[in-house]
């Protein structure tokens, strides 16, 4: 059966997800979603993971491998460092040092190259804290996953990162990977309405516990909405990128203005629930200051900021 016109659009690679030159290397790859991601998993290794595997990782990779936004070029990175199939398993030195988006967008890809509709999305996870944390001691941090199509039941969250024993012993993740609940994982317009709403502490969510820097709260949620609204039009930035806030006022960390807030308050909707693909492309493609320009501002952790002009 053809897919729908929404589906077809996520089955199909993005300027960021395509492979590029380098398709040959997918040849050999599974169908199956979950081999899929534990692929993906055994490629990459993210920034704050070397402890897991008891390795460190070189200076220049930790500040610059996750620079790369185009999977073209992660590719590039990974079968230079080993020339093996995709489908073996690389040792933590062999691996792309990455973070969450590059999980995401890499399983995306392999998803999309096989004809399955995928996409990433942008949110807060409650899961990456010690195990046995108590529900009301729950830190949301900033994250992004996989969410891909399937015909019995539509959209699943999947997590490439949870699928090794190694990483989720450290975690309190006891679900399966490949079908994330939804209350686990807040897509960033359900974690903006859950704050609004008095549902949740805007304290409770962002890159790190308040208060250790600006990126939480209200203000920070903004962001990943921007970057969640791109997403799911196939502009899957690197979550450091930044355009349009400007026009918005406030500082980093905490609460908006009004008008920034009633702003969100409009767009979070959008972004939420059963997303209508309708009404996601046409807010993107109507509302400038949401939508992403040929130019972005990319505040790198560790390379400083700089303008950067995307393909």
């Amino acid at each position: 059966m053809p897919l729908t016109t929404d589906l077809a659009f996520y089955a199909t690679q993005s300027t960021y997800s395509t492979p590029g030159t380098l398709a040959h290397h997918y040849a050999d790859l599974p169908r199956d979603p979950a081999q899929l991601a534990r692929i993906t998993r055994d490629l990459l290794i993210h920034r704050l993971e070397d402890g897991f595997f008891d390795h460190t990782h070189p200076t220049d990779r930790l500040h610059n491998d996750a620079e790369t936004r185009y999977i073209d070029d992660i590719l590039r990175i990974i079968t230079e460092r080993n020339a093996t199939p995709l489908t073996l398993r690389r040792e933590p030195g062999d691996r792309f040092v990455g973070v969450c988006r590059d999980f995401s967008l890499l399983h995306c890809s392999f998803l999309r190259h096989l004809g399955i509709p995928a996409r990433i999305r942008s949110g807060f996870a409650d899961y990456f804290n010690a195990p046995g944390t108590d529900a009301s001691q729950l830190f949301h941090g900033d994250h992004v996953v996989t969410e891909y199509w399937t015909d019995d039941r539509g959209w699943l969250l999947a997590d490439s990162q949870l699928t090794d024993p190694t990483v989720t012993a450290h975690w309190n993740a006891d679900f399966d990977p490949m079908d994330v609940p939804r209350d686990r994982f807040l897509v960033a317009g359900e974690a903006w309405q859950a704050i609004r709403e008095g549902r949740a502490d805007q304290e409770t969510f962002g890159l790190h516990p308040p208060h250790e820097g600006p990126f939480w709260g209200e203000w920070f949620v903004a962001g990943n909405i921007r970057l969640d609204l791109a997403a799911l039009n196939k502009v899957e930035t690197l979550l450091w990128d930044v355009w349009g806030e400007e026009a918005e006022g406030g500082e980093p960390g905490g609460q908006l203005p009004d008008p920034a807030r009633e702003f969100y308050d409009r767009i979070a909707p959008v972004v939420s629930g059963d997303v209508s693909f309708t009404a996601a492309r046409e807010l993107f493609a109507k509302e400038d200051s949401l939508r992403t320009p040929d130019t972005v501002t990319s505040y790198a952790p560790f390379n400083g900021p700089r303008r950067v002009t995307l393909r």
